[in-house]
């Protein structure tokens, strides 16, 4: 069970959440998940100029989100999930305040339904 500290104390998680804040970028992540792709493989898959979709790569590099390497003159980039672990744990918080929450709607309900 995460506690509310130990969300607080999770490293600073703005530059992934600014990255994380845009559908395209999300849907980019999703992409570098199956595989490593360069910009132009990137770029073939939206309606954008490459210039846009490198300001999306950007973005989500700044985020640590995706691990950029050179392979001869091509820029590969692919998903670092492992980036994404402390957005999970500061989002587990959330997730269990609302199991919380519903667990004692749950049990009201079902007291209310045994006095009827």
């Amino acid at each position: 069970m995460v506690s509310l500290r130990e969300a607080v104390m999770t490293p600073d998680l703005q530059p992934a959440f600014r990255a994380l804040a845009d559908p395209t970028r999300r849907d980019i992540l999703r992409m570098l998940g199956d595989r490593e792709m360069t910009i132009a493989e990137v770029s073939e898959n939206f309606d954008m100029t490459r210039a846009a979709v490198k300001k999306h790569l950007v973005m989500l590099s700044d985020g640590g989100l995706i691990n950029v390497r050179a392979e001869g003159r091509e820029k590969l980039n692919s998903l670092n999930a492992d980036a994404l672990r402390p957005v999970m744990h500061w989002l587990g918080w959330f997730d269990q305040f609302w199991d919380t929450r519903l667990d004692a709607l749950k049990n009201v309900i079902e007291q209310e339904e045994t006095n009827d």
